[in-house]
């Protein structure tokens, strides 16, 4: 009696004859596919583009929201008498900054900045003269930067001009 085995010819068939495909075809077609399938995609986006983006339009009028909140808190340090009214617009500029950081689409710088905002003078009126001053130079800034920004962008720059004139008010 001879045994007999199955010759395994490297086919993956029905048991009926019919022919399918090797193995080997299956495996090299599944690679061609993963290696076409990622290269393709990343030749047209900027994944290899050594190019810094350009900072946005926005970033100085972010960074000033951020000094006029700092200079805020400085003055209420330098007179605690001013607490009660230079706190909510202190609060206001920090919600400015985080708004138009969020639109920037870039965190706010991380640490604390090594030499923060200061104010010159120490008595109430003197603090309150440099603030109109600041909060003046603040508000131009950011009419200017609302007549040029796109539609998207006007109804904040537009809220924060506004705020800053009130400001100004509130100052007096």
């Amino acid at each position: 009696m001879v045994l007999t085995c199955p010759v395994a010819t490297g086919r993956t068939t029905q048991r009926d004859g019919a022919p399918g495909h090797s193995r080997r075809n299956l495996l090299r077609a599944g690679a061609l596919l993963a290696l076409g399938g990622a290269a393709v995609p990343l030749t047209g986006c900027d994944l290899f583009d050594d190019k810094p983006k350009p900072p946005d339009p926005l970033e100085p009028l972010a960074a000033e929201a951020a000094d006029l909140e700092g200079r805020y808190r400085a003055a209420i340090a330098a007179a605690g008498t001013l607490a009660d009214r230079l706190t909510p617009i202190a609060d206001a500029h920090q919600a400015h900054a985080a708004e138009l950081r969020k639109v920037i689409g870039r965190p706010a710088p991380s640490g604390t900045p090594a030499a923060g905002p200061t104010v010159t003078a120490t008595d109430p009126q003197g603090l309150l003269a440099e603030l109109r001053q600041a909060e003046q130079q603040a508000r131009e800034n950011a009419a200017k930067a609302c007549a040029a920004a796109p539609g998207e962008r006007a109804a904040l720059l537009g809220s924060i001009a506004a705020a800053r004139a009130t400001h100004l008010e509130a100052l007096k």
